[in-house]
């Protein structure tokens, strides 16, 4: 058996194209285009990396991008006060504070200080308490594990009733990840690095989000015949026959467990290329729903 592969890529292509769709509706209907501010702290190369990739998108979507770049050394007080500013801004739908924050600044205490309504990285206190609760919708949920919901459904996954295991619990990806599959009526269990027996709860599931954030940690050997495999790892390992000395892997062994899943996402190629493209989702919904629409 070889598993279909579920191509990130082309469904986060489908997303972004979607979410353009509605920018060009928002102008013709004579609105303002979205708005999204980016607020990057201290030189950390990844994250600028990363606010870098999302400000194209929103170039390539038609969402106006607000950059604003501190030094490491910006104080909690300072920080506060351009959140602030940008919940108070009504050019800014969305506000994106680029994790993680430099050692002294409280990232907890930051989140929770953005509107709820510009949440579109989906972290503040309410929207994830209303994300466990039965009968409250968050304004908005976090990106990463919103893209693996959609991966799933796009590539014909049935989740309700099904098992479903999530290994691993942050508060980005493992902990929302499990709520959005009980919200879709799967049975699921949270593994991580205290579970007994982990491979045998492994093996049970119809679905597994892996992200434990250890290269090739789940074998072959545990993954259920036919299950729909969502690898969110991103590994970086040795490998002398690239250029670059190094390769990226996910945390399930591919090769592997490629012979036994009914579908698998790659690494790279699989939820990466999901996470900017739900966050510009995220966006548009603002700026709709700061319009009444």
């Amino acid at each position: 058996m070889t598993a279909h592969l579920i191509d990130g890529k082309a469904i986060a292509e489908q997303v972004r194209s979607e979410a353009a769709a509605e920018v060009a509706k928002m102008i013709a209907a004579g609105m303002p285009r979205p708005g999204l501010a980016t607020v990057l702290v201290g030189d950390n190369p990844a994250s600028h990396m990363y606010v870098k990739n999302k400000r194209k998108s929103c170039e390539d979507l038609g969402i106006v991008s607000f950059g604003h770049e501190l030094p490491a050394t910006t104080p909690q007080e300072e920080l506060d006060t351009l959140v602030a500013k940008l919940n108070a801004d009504p050019k800014v739908n969305g506000i994106l504070v680029q994790l993680p924050l430099p050692a002294g600044l409280d990232e907890e205490r930051t989140l929770s200080l953005i509107s709820i309504e510009k949440d579109v990285d989906g972290f503040h206190p309410i929207n994830i308490g209303r994300l466990a609760m039965k009968r409250r919708d968050p304004l908005f949920v976090p990106c990463t594990p919103a893209g693996c919901i959609v991966l799933l459904e796009r590539s014909g996954c049935k989740i309700e009733g099904k098992r479903a295991v999530v290994l691993g619990r942050s508060n980005i990806v493992g902990m929302p990840a499990a709520l959005l599959l009980v919200r879709a009526n799967a049975t699921v269990t949270i593994c991580h690095s205290k579970t007994e027996n982990i491979a045998d709860v492994v093996r049970q599931a119809d679905i597994l989000i892996a992200a434990i954030g250890r290269a090739n940690y789940v074998k072959g050997s545990w993954v259920k015949p036919g299950a729909y495999v969502i690898d969110v790892g991103q590994n970086s390992i040795d490998d002398p026959t690239k250029k670059s000395g190094h390769r990226m892997v996910g945390d399930v062994d591919f090769e592997a467990a490629m012979e036994v899943a009914g579908a698998i996402t790659p690494v790279p190629g699989g939820v990466g290329p999901m996470t900017i493209a739900m966050l510009m989702r995220n966006v548009v919904r603002a700026a709709q729903l700061s319009h009444g629409m």
